[in-house]
């Protein structure tokens, strides 16, 4: 077998391994833009000023709303740290239900509660907030429990199901002064780390290419 002819399988091998590799790339620069445009997005609502809550209101749209809190709905999201003097305090976003004075219930995100120990609101209230979109279980996303209240995954409709309510679709996270529960002051941003995984699986490439051409040199070489 001729040199060249040694060549072909390996030539073949890294063609397939470089489209595969410079698609993740352009795949991942393509979530970047995806994702710099939630950003921006994000940032348009924040600088508005809160309108009523319309009966389909936008993604991430400052709201205002006003209801009666169920205390008995409560239930809590996550598991969130918070650095003290002494030392990292658990604890999660305690969740509760409006019943909306136009109609029908919605899901409110009130803020961060040490422990597990919640105490809900109840009673009538108005609250500015954030619309935010129900999530959907990740792969490695961690099992609901049910019996404790305790939620992973931010959706509504499996909260209300576990709660025995009807919710809207989307979650409110509502915003204001420190407090207990502490609310958020904007809303959470998703991180865009995008481009530097673009450039890992180019790198790759680049590798692949070079290590192709020391072995095609070496096989080449009289």
């Amino acid at each position: 077998m001729t040199a060249v002819r040694r060549l072909v399988l390996p030539a073949l091998s890294t063609i397939i391994m470089l489209v595969v590799l410079i698609g993740l790339g352009v795949w991942q620069l393509n979530r970047m833009v995806w994702k710099q445009g939630l950003l921006d997005q994000i940032a348009r609502a924040e600088a508005q000023p809160a309108i009523d809550l319309p009966e389909t209101p936008a993604a991430f749209a400052k709201i205002r709303l006003t209801g009666t809190f169920r205390g008995d709905l409560w239930s809590l999201y996550g598991a969130q740290g918070r650095d003290t003097m002494q030392s990292t305090q658990m604890g999660a976003q305690l969740l509760g239900v409006m019943d909306l004075v136009s109609g029908g219930a919605v899901l409110v995100a009130l803020g961060w509660v040490p422990g597990i120990n919640a105490h809900p609101p109840a009673g009538a209230a108005t609250i500015e907030g954030f619309i935010r979109p129900a999530e959907q279980a990740g792969l490695f996303a961690a099992r609901d429990d049910l019996t404790t209240r305790r939620f992973f995954t931010l959706d509504p409709a499996t909260i209300g199901a576990a709660l025995g309510v009807k919710l809207a679709p989307y979650t409110v996270i509502a915003i204001g002064p420190a407090g207990m529960p502490d609310p958020a002051r904007s809303l959470p941003r998703p991180p865009n780390n995008h481009f530097g995984y673009a450039l890992t699986w180019f790198s790759f490439a680049v590798i692949l290419i070079v290590i192709f051409l020391i072995h095609a040199r070496k096989t080449l070489r009289p």
